[in-house]
């Protein structure tokens, strides 16, 4: 089977390497080609890569790329795992919200906008080029915002599906604090990408999400970073993304006072790059666990596998709404349970969703598909209403502020500013 990654350059790719490499079984691959516009990385990446394949006795083969076209022909899968602009980029979404008062992140509030702006022109001309090349292939979408970029890719008519590691790494420590293995465990677990919560833990089908919360509140307020108060409150655990929301004036009186994860991200890559580029380095360095994305590469293994061996299992993914939500559009796409096989994701039943939940799940919503409007279609108006719309900002004054300064740090990313 041939696999392509698309921002295969990416200080993450060995993450995917490893993955691959122990669940082969799983998923057996023959090729793997890393496509990225950036020699000089996806040429570390790269060789990186293939040490890590011959180390554990892998047989697929690693090709690298600096362009889609032909090299995705052929593939079953070809994941996107881009970030448009770099870490540079990246660090504006993170400061500049901040000059307005406003959480400065890279998927949520007025930096999740930019970040929509720039990245969802460029992932549907790679879709394109998919399509032309690979028609039958699977687009998995691991580029954030992951459900503004899933909805983009869907309304195309691409065959694509959003990827999270939230869900799979909830999974995972509660599958090691009840000392099971992971197949064990289920989640009911709804909302939108990086904004859902988690109501049930169910062990063999038996929900014990009340004992944690009786036993273990402390240790789930941690991981999501609020009060345990709270979290007993919710009877629920929210996903760390909720913080911007239940707490925002704290979280920007935070990054106000410290150098903004983009920062710390760069530096990482630097060292993580330094140390592909030795080629006795075999092996996945413990630092790149700082940069994030873990089981990324367990969960990209398990959707490839049912999407292609149509295993009919159920996993979190981003994929279309069609009446699970009713209090959302059908073409919203929602992140929650789906069963998965060679046709998509189908979602799975869900409970019905609290008030406290369903008001932020729509509010969120909505200003989805406001921010997808502006970033198919361009225009300040359209940045303008996105940021209104959005429950973080929602004034117009400070709507129109933010938009004229997201335009302007943004405009080289931005086509359609060019007759501005």
């Amino acid at each position: 089977m041939k696999l392509a990654v698309v921002g295969g350059g990416s200080t993450y790719t060995p993450e995917l390497i490893d993955g691959f490499a122990r669940l082969r079984d799983e998923l057996p691959l023959s090729e793997i080609v890393l496509i990225d516009p950036d020699e000089h990385r996806l040429g570390l990446v790269a060789a990186m890569a293939g040490r890590m394949l011959a180390r554990a006795g892998h047989p697929a083969r690693v090709t690298a790329s600096t362009t889609v076209d032909e090299c995705v022909a052929g593939a079953a899968a070809v994941l996107i795992q881009l970030r448009v602009g770099g870490q540079a980029a990246r660090d504006v979404d993170e400061t500049l919200p901040l000059e307005c008062g406003c959480v400065g992140q890279e998927t949520t509030g007025a930096g999740g906008l930019a970040k929509a702006l720039r990245t969802v022109p460029v992932v549907l001309g790679i879709a394109e080029r998919v399509r032309a090349h690979a028609p039958g292939a699977w687009i998995v979408d691991f580029t954030n915002p992951v459900g503004i970029v899933t909805k983009a890719l869907l309304d195309a008519g691409h065959r694509a599906i959003g990827l999270c590691n939230v869900a799979v790494g909830f999974q995972r420590r509660a599958a090691a604090a009840l000392g099971v293995t992971p197949d064990r465990i289920s989640l009911d677990h709804v909302g939108l990408n990086h904004l859902t919560w988690v109501r049930a833990v169910r062990l063999d089908g038996e929900d014990v999400l009340p004992e944690a919360m009786e036993n273990h509140a402390e240790e789930l307020a941690e991981a999501a970073g609020l009060p345990v108060e709270l979290i007993r409150r919710l009877g629920a655990v929210p996903s760390y993304y909720l913080r911007y929301y239940y707490q925002h004036d704290q979280v920007v009186e935070e990054q106000k006072a410290g150098p903004s994860r983009a920062a710390r991200v760069a530096a990482i890559e630097s060292e993580l790059l330094e140390m592909y580029a030795d080629p006795a380095v075999d092996a996945k360095p413990e630092l790149l666990e700082k940069r994030g994305g873990a089981f990324y590469s367990e969960a990209a293994v398990a959707l490839i596998a049912s999407l292609v061996g149509d295993r009919g299992d159920v996993q979190v993914v981003n994929t279309r709404n069609g009446g699970t939500l009713p209090f959302l559009d059908d073409d919203a796409v929602i992140e929650v349970p789906a069963v998965i096989g060679v046709h998509g994701a189908a979602p799975a039943p869900v409970d019905p969703v609290e008030p406290l939940y369903r008001g932020l799940i729509s509010h969120v919503s909505a200003y989805e598909t406001l921010a997808l409007d502006a970033a198919r279609n361009g225009g300040t108006d359209r940045v303008r209403a996105a940021l209104l719309a959005h429950p973080l900002i929602g004034q117009a004054a400070l709507a129109d502020d933010l938009a004229d300064r997201l335009i302007a740090a943004n405009r080289a990313h931005l086509p359609w500013t060019v007759s501005r």
